[in-house]
C-alpha cells in the first residue's frame, strides 16, 4: 500500500462514550452507577497515615498487599489473582491476552458499550450475540465455534442476572475458549461464578472497586482464575507497564477489601433502596426488566424514555439514555440515597402525569 499522508497510518477507532459528569456538585448524578455512600472510614485512615516522601518511589509491580488481601478475602491463592487500574484496563488486557485469533469472539447485543470498543482497538474479530426479547441470553447461542466470550453478569445496562447454571452451561460447551465473566454489579445481590474456577481452568471473573465498594476514583480492579490464565495476562501487562497500580490504591484498595462489616453494610442499604425503587416506578408507570444492580433499566408506559431524560435533566437530576435500537425507550438509573431517589420520584411524578 502507498502512504500518501501520516493519517493513513493511525490505528482509527470511535471511542467509547462514558456517562456525562456535570460541572457542578448541585445536581442528583444518578448516571455512571456511582456509589453513594463514602468508601470504608479505614481507607481514609491508610491514606492520611501514608508517608508522601514514598510518593518519589516507584510502586511495587506485583501490588502484594492488595493481591494478598484478595487473595484472603476470596479464598484462593495469590497467584490466581491479577490487579488493574480499574476493571477497564483489567478486561482491556484480558482482550489482548486471550483473544487472539481469526475467530470472531461472542458477547451479546446489549451490553457494555466498552467491548465493541477493545474489538475494534486490538483488531478482533466480533460478533454480538442478540438478547432474547427479556433481556436474557440464550446460552445455546454460544454453543459454536469462536474464539472466546465475554459475558456481564448482571448485564449492563440491563441488570438482568444470569444464574450460574447459564453460566456453567456456556463454559461446558466452550472448553478451548476463554470464558470471561465480567462481575462489575455482582456484590448487590448476585451469586458469584467464582466457585467455578477450580472446574474450569479457561474461566476468568473479572470485578471492580469502583461499584460496591465506592473508590471509582482510585480506579482498581481485579481478575481471579486459573493460575495458567493469571500468568499469561500479568506476562501482558508486564510487557505493557510493569508499574500501574498506585500505592496510594494499593493501600486503600488492600483495606477497603478488610474492612467487610462496612462493605456489607452499605451495599445492602443500596440493595434495599433498589428494592424500594422498584415500587416506586412500578407505581409510576415504568415497567424493567428484574434488576440485580445498583441501577434499574426503566420504560415508561406511556411517555418516550428521550423526553423524560431530558426533563430530568432540565431539573438538575442526571440518569443515562441511550438513542439505540432496542434500548432507546429505556433509561438506566443509578440507585443513589434514599433521599434522592425520592427526590427523583417527585419529578418523576410531575413528568409522566
Amino acid at each position: 500500500m502507498n502512504y500518501t499522508t501520516w493519517e493513513q497510518r493511525v490505528r482509527k477507532v470511535e471511542p467509547y462514550t462514558p456517562g456525562e459528569q456535570p460541572k457542578t456538585d448541585k445536581v442528583i448524578k444518578l448516571n455512571t452507577n456511582e456509589n453513594p455512600f463514602s468508601p470504608s472510614p479505614m481507607v481514609e485512615k491508610v491514606i492520611k497515615e501514608y508517608n508522601e516522601d514514598a510518593l518519589r518511589l516507584y510502586p511495587d509491580t506485583r501490588a502484594g498487599l492488595l493481591v494478598d488481601a484478595l487473595a484472603k478475602r476470596y479464598g484462593v491463592d495469590s497467584d490466581q489473582v491479577f490487579v488493574g487500574v480499574g476493571s477497564d484496563d483489567v478486561i482491556s488486557q484480558t482482550f489482548l491476552t486471550f483473544f487472539n485469533s481469526d475467530k470472531e469472539i461472542l458477547f451479546p447485543d446489549i451490553t457494555y458499550s466498552f467491548y465493541d470498543v477493545w474489538a475494534e482497538l486490538y483488531r478482533i474479530p466480533y460478533r454480538t450475540v442478540p438478547l432474547k426479547d427479556d433481556f436474557t441470553i440464550n446460552p445455546d447461542d454460544y454453543k459454536c465455534d469462536n474464539g472466546g466470550i465475554i459475558i456481564p453478569n448482571p448485564n449492563a445496562p440491563t441488570g438482568v442476572l444470569e444464574s450460574l447454571d447459564t453460566i456453567e452451561e456456556i463454559l461446558k460447551a466452550n472448553p478451548t475458549s476463554v470464558v470471561v465473566i465480567d462481575e462489575a454489579y455482582i456484590d448487590f445481590g448476585g451469586t458469584s461464578c467464582l466457585p467455578l474456577i477450580d472446574k474450569y481452568e479457561n474461566l476468568l471473573v473479572v470485578q471492580t472497586f469502583s461499584k460496591s465498594r465506592s473508590m471509582a476514583g482510585m480506579r482498581i480492579g481485579f481478575a481471579i482464575g486459573s493460575k495458567k490464565l493469571i500468568k499469561y495476562l500479568s506476562d501482558v501487562k508486564f510487557s505493557v507497564n510493569s508499574y500501574t497500580m498506585n500505592p496510594l490504591s494499593i493501600i486503600g484498595g488492600a483495606a477497603a477489601v478488610e474492612d467487610e462489616e462496612y462493605f456489607q453494610k452499605t451495599t445492602q442499604e443500596i440493595i434495599n433502596t433498589r428494592e424500594y425503587s422498584k415500587k416506586r416506578l412500578t407505581e409510576l408507570g415504568f415497567t424493567f426488566p428484574d434488576s440485580m444492580s445498583n441501577f434499574i433499566f426503566a420504560s415508561h408506559k406511556k411517555v418516550p424514555a428521550k423526553e423524560i431524560f431530558t426533563k430530568l435533566k432540565e431539573q438538575g437530576i442526571y440518569v443515562r439514555y441511550w438513542d439505540k435500537p432496542r434500548i432507546n425507550n429505556h433509561l438506566r438509573i443509578t440507585i443513589g440515597t434514599k433521599e434522592n431517589m425520592d427526590k427523583v420520584f417527585e419529578k418523576l411524578a410531575e413528568i409522566v402525569g
